[in-house]
């Protein structure tokens, strides 16, 4: 074995759930975990939750030698609120500036705060972020491109991390590696403005001749920077050296990924992987392009299918597999048109993002929270297929309680240990799911309710019943997962049940 044995002692629920190593009385070592983090990929995009058009073999080998979930829920319908909830255990709502972040942000989550990867290193793992980070960097008065950004992943637990400071549409178009812009040439210095233009540089509203890779749909943005041939959301000017080609972005932070697995092979460590696929602009490297005849989306599935391969691979190399615990999920559900012409919509074909759901990305409809979920580790977890409800949020207080981690009084407060649900112990999972986007909503049992919300702009783009966002709605998910008809009229009692329900996780502090 690589690790000095460790006793795994899960004293927030009294058990160890890790069998015997066969042939002696001692227990495994404490499993490796990574967290493996798409980006708008739907409930239907992958083989294992139903998808025929596009290949996942990676992603479905996982998940049939792990736990497949089908009732997993991320926090928020978008990137932003979702990945804060994951990282603290705390519903986005309590918490302001946790809306979608603009590419200049500060750090969302304070320093102070108690965090998953913190409490993990607490344990004796290194830790590291790597890929899509959308929480923001810095703060208001020293925010510094050209210099150390802080406070920013290590001052939140990460001992390493490798960042896309927001999304990829969004400047600055760089990676930032422990805190400083990689790559950076100091005599040709970045600046960054989501106010004004700089002087001289060409905008994708005025020169759309330069938009070669990708054009921008009409009336969503995406025309001022242009880097790679791609209009961004945002203003930047200098540091060339350093801004990444869409293309090569998979590549660039899958190699850190595997890098950072190399380096800790023989220490426990907990990698939180964030990928940029699918995002827009979604711009696949040429070996993926055409793979799947269903354009640069399509394409960029198969793209997140390699990148999970990859990780595989290192931890096969390594002997590392089997007591590596891998969670695959999304942060929110997924959408087509977010900005760019890239042929989404029109060859779409009869593939489905969002399965059997109503919604995607912006929805409070169940596409737009319920994600994939599965979690694969031989030893400790037999392949399963689970109805349980179970909600990333809970993703903290659960994997404390796998290290043996006692939560800090002022921690995850919105966070449960789901330990039996992930293992298969326990066939029901939580009590309630809480989901969040321009509205609240409570998933308990089979009813779904959603609050009015008086009308907003989410709804706009992902709704065209008129007045629907201003009406209370109850759906028997059991019978009607497409959320069709609403009961709301017919089921007094359990709107005022479930309304009171969402009243109260609303005005408290915390829910555990």
């Amino acid at each position: 074995m690589l690790h000095i044995k460790r006793t795994l002692c899960l004293s927030a629920c009294g058990i160890s759930i890790l069998p015997a190593i066969a042939g002696t009385e001692k227990q495994p070592e404490k499993p490796n975990i990574i967290v493996i983090l798409a980006d708008d990929i739907g409930y239907g995009d992958l083989g294992a939750y139903g998808a025929t058009r596009v290949k996942t073999p990676n992603f479905d080998r996982l998940a049939a030698n792990g736990a497949r979930f089908t009732n997993a829920y991320a926090v928020a319908a978008t990137s932003t609120p979702s990945r804060y909830s994951l990282l603290t255990g705390e519903y986005a709502f309590r918490r302001k500036n946790t809306a979608v972040a603009p590419g200049n942000a500060t750090v969302i989550i304070k320093p102070e705060q108690e965090t998953l990867p913190r409490t993990i290193q607490q344990a004796g793992y290194k830790t590291a972020v790597v890929g899509k980070w959308h929480l923001g960097i810095g703060d208001e008065r020293s925010q510094d491109w050209n210099g150390y950004l802080s406070p920013g992943p290590k001052e939140l637990g990460f001992d390493y991390s490798y960042i896309m400071a927001a999304t990829g549409d969004r400047v600055p178009c760089v990676f930032v590696e422990n805190q400083r812009i990689a790559n950076l040439d100091p005599n040709d210095p970045i600046e960054v403005s989501y106010g004004k233009p700089f002087p001289d540089e060409p905008l994708g509203r005025t020169h759309p001749e330069l938009l070669t890779k990708l054009k921008s749909s009409p009336g969503q943005g995406h025309l001022d920077a242009i880097i790679n041939g791609v209009g961004r959301i945002g203003y930047s000017r200098g540091g060339k050296s350093a801004l990444w080609i869409d293309e090569n972005i998979a590549d660039s932070i899958t190699a850190k990924a595997v890098s950072f697995i190399e380096r800790n092979k023989e220490n426990p460590f907990f990698l939180y992987f964030g990928t940029n696929d699918v995002h827009v602009p979604r711009v696949p490297h040429p070996r993926f392009v055409g793979q799947t005849g269903m354009g640069a989306r399509g394409d960029a599935i198969a793209e997140f299918d390699w990148s999970i391969g990859q990780v595989i691979e290192a931890l096969e190399r390594n002997g590392l597999m089997e007591n590596t615990l891998i969670i695959v999920t999304s942060d929110n559900g997924p959408v087509l048109d977010d900005g760019y012409q890239d042929g989404a919509v029109k060859l779409l074909g009869d593939h489905k993002p969002w399965g059997p759901l109503r919604g995607g990305k912006y929805s409070i409809f169940e596409a737009g929270t319920r994600v994939p979920f599965i979690i694969h580790w031989p030893a400790g977890i037999k392949p399963t297929r689970s109805a349980a409800l179970v909600s990333q949020v809970d993703m903290y207080a659960t994997l404390a309680a796998l290290i043996g981690q006692s939560l800090p009084e002022k921690a995850a407060p919105d966070s449960f240990n789901q330990l039996k649900a992930w293992t298969g112990k326990d066939k029901k999972g939580r009590t309630y799911v809480f989901e969040q986007a321009e509205t609240h909503s409570i998933v308990k049992g089979n009813w779904k309710y959603i609050k009015p919300n008086g009308g907003s702009s989410y709804w706009a783009l992902t709704e065209t019943e008129t007045g629907l966002d201003k009406k209370e709605q109850l759906y028997d998910l059991s019978k009607d997962l497409g959320e069709k008809n609403n009961l709301a009229e017919r089921n007094p009692k359990k709107v005022a049940e479930l309304a009171a329900l969402l009243e109260q996780v609303n005005k408290a502090n915390r829910t555990r």
